[in-house]
């Protein structure tokens, strides 16, 4: 019974011809959008979880303290205060000397030390977010010792905008093809109702169970559902393979991350799910308009 079914659904998306074609084009378009958008949103989702752990506050002090563990302690009582480090201004002016790299011997030629000491901070979880950093450097302002409280997650935020527009592009550019393809699965399917109408009334004549009938056209349409599916999977594998590798200097240099990572599995496969379910749906909608 099964291999009838799957041979009767065959037969039927041959039957659909080029709208068929159309709507597994559409559903493949709809899904590689939704996978393309999501795949960039992942990685910068990487991307705001490394620099997300990367924060750092920093205070610097009006002077070097008489007691650095007791500052630091006090530091570390400051509601959203996950780590403190005390930095002693022999300690930032070697830092300086190592981030100018060849043009360090510049600093030798200072008359003296410009730079002041410092606590670098570490916010917690909960202080990692903007609203969070802002009260945490309004708490750390409060220090007396504290003459300037610089950082905060300007750029992190930044990068959760981007994530959040590509997502909400992605669904609304996957969400109105995949109407497209829902539309275009019913009317292939419809287009198959009609032209085995003389055969459906055949088979009731003689007594044929109403799934037999109209299984095959839930499957046609799943069946076209994945075959869409299984082209955009294609697409994006081969899409990243061949960009990845050229984008990632950029990426890289932007936002820190060793290369372009692909889609993991569970999403592939939601993918080729929502592929057979789309069509199966628009399956679902012809068989009601051809029982109307």
């Amino acid at each position: 019974m099964i291999g009838f079914l799957v041979s009767e659904a065959l037969r039927d998306l041959r039957r659909g011809g080029r709208t068929a074609v159309s709507a597994i084009a559409l559903i493949a378009l709809s899904l590689g959008a939704l996978g393309a958008f999501g795949l960039l949103s992942a990685n910068l989702g990487r991307a705001v979880g490394q620099w997300r752990d990367r924060v750092r506050i920093i205070v610097y002090l009006k002077r070097e303290p008489a007691d650095a563990t007791a500052l630091v302690d006090r530091v570390m009582a400051v509601p959203g205060v996950a780590a403190a480090r005390y930095v002693d201004k022999a300690a930032a002016l070697a830092a300086l000397k190592g981030t100018l790299g060849k043009d360090a011997p510049v600093v030798d030629q200072l008359p003296s030390n410009p730079l002041p000491a410092s606590v670098e901070v570490t916010p917690a979880p909960e202080a990692a977010t903007s609203a969070g950093a802002r009260a945490l450097l309004d708490r750390l302002a409060t220090l007396p010792e504290a003459d300037e409280v610089a950082g905060g997650l300007e750029w992190v935020e930044r990068l959760t905008r981007w994530q959040r527009l590509l997502t909400s592009i992605g669904l609304v550019v996957g969400g109105l093809l995949a109407f497209a393809a829902i539309l275009t699965v019913t009317t292939a399917t419809t287009l198959v109702l009609h032209v085995r109408r003389d055969e459906t009334e055949i088979m009731r004549l003689v007594g044929a169970p109403e799934y037999v009938i109209r299984l095959p056209l839930l499957m046609q349409g799943a069946l076209q559902g994945l075959v869409g599916a299984l082209v955009a999977v294609a697409a994006l594998s081969v899409a990243h393979g061949a960009l990845a590798p050229r984008l990632e200097p950029l990426v890289t240099l932007t936002l820190g991350l060793p290369g372009v990572t692909f889609l993991p599995p569970e999403i592939l496969a939601a993918l080729v799910v929502g592929g057979g379910t789309l069509g199966a749906f628009g399956g679902l909608l012809a068989r009601r308009r051809g029982t109307a």
